[in-house]
């Protein structure tokens, strides 16, 4: 079944033209018409079913906390997720400044637990949000975020390496900084998860839980963002971060680049390296 036919079926309509926009992952990204006149951006995979539910359950999680800083989701079902066509614009230093406040703002919502209740995904890797209420986020993010990865990881690493993060999750209470509250998180905040739009950025593609807002402003900083001065100084103006929030970044920043490792191999090792020693150097 084609895919015009799939997503016609989906949204109770037809679809008047579509555009491939190449791949990422598992999935086939697409842009589309539809007959009402709708500009639709479209995922689609046959493959890690769940993936794409859980996508749709992040951003509406995440909407109902920030609405007009999260992407709404049109539809979904096993093999097609649909939004907004969202048309950017260039990050503007006002842009940038909202943004800020807008994840002050959405990090401001307590969930009962670190975790959530859908089973997660991080691109196309397994993410265990198995709530819990009990534990400390340190020994939450060891053992659900950290310590999962690490076997896939470890031929790419090298004992070397899997020893270093082993350091991490056995000191991971000391260095974790003061205790705060879960937080509403989008979970896998890097710049391409970020769309520029006109009138302010939207947030697209999560990974979403309750987690450590750290986590978020971390990942921001990894693989660098537009105006990232103007957006976290917008966010310290709204809600201040802990004294050591910037020398704990590396630690926030072990698991994205785990999966990294997973996914792309040997060539993230020495970012690994890096960010296991500098975080143990706090």
């Amino acid at each position: 079944m084609s895919l015009a036919v799939r997503l016609g079926e989906l949204l109770d309509g037809t679809v008047r033209g579509i555009a491939d926009l190449g791949t990422s992952h598992s999935w086939t990204l697409h842009r589309a018409i539809l007959s009402d006149g709708r500009d639709v951006f479209v995922k689609s995979t046959a493959a890690h079913a769940g993936a794409l539910a859980a996508e749709a359950d992040g951003l509406r999680w995440l909407g109902a906390a920030a609405p007009n800083a999260v992407a709404s989701v049109l539809a979904v079902n096993e093999t097609l997720l649909v939004l907004p066509w969202l048309p950017e614009s260039a990050p503007t230093p006002e842009a940038a400044e909202q943004l800020g406040r807008d994840l002050a703002a959405l990090h401001a919502h307590t969930p009962a637990a670190f975790g959530a209740p859908w089973p997660g995904w991080i691109a196309r890797l397994p993410l265990d949000n198995t709530e819990t209420a009990e534990m400390s986020w340190a020994r939450w993010y060891a053992e659900r975020r950290l310590a999962p990865y690490l076997p896939a990881a470890a031929r790419h690493l090298g004992p070397d390496g899997v020893r270093l993060v082993e350091r991490v999750i056995d000191r991971v209470e000391a260095l974790a900084g003061p205790p705060e509250p879960p937080a509403r998180i989008h979970g896998d905040l890097w710049s391409g998860n970020i769309r520029w739009c006109r009138d302010r950025a939207r947030l697209i593609d999560p990974a979403a839980h309750g987690g450590h807002r750290e986590t978020d402003l971390a990942m921001l900083a990894l693989f660098g963002a537009p105006q990232l001065d103007r957006l976290m100084g917008a966010y310290q103006e709204a809600r201040p971060l802990a004294d050591g929030w910037r020398e704990r970044s590396p630690l926030h920043q072990l698991h994205p680049l785990l999966v990294h490792v997973v996914l792309f191999g040997r060539s993230y090792r020495e970012k690994v390296v890096a960010a296991a020693e500098a975080a143990l150097a706090v």
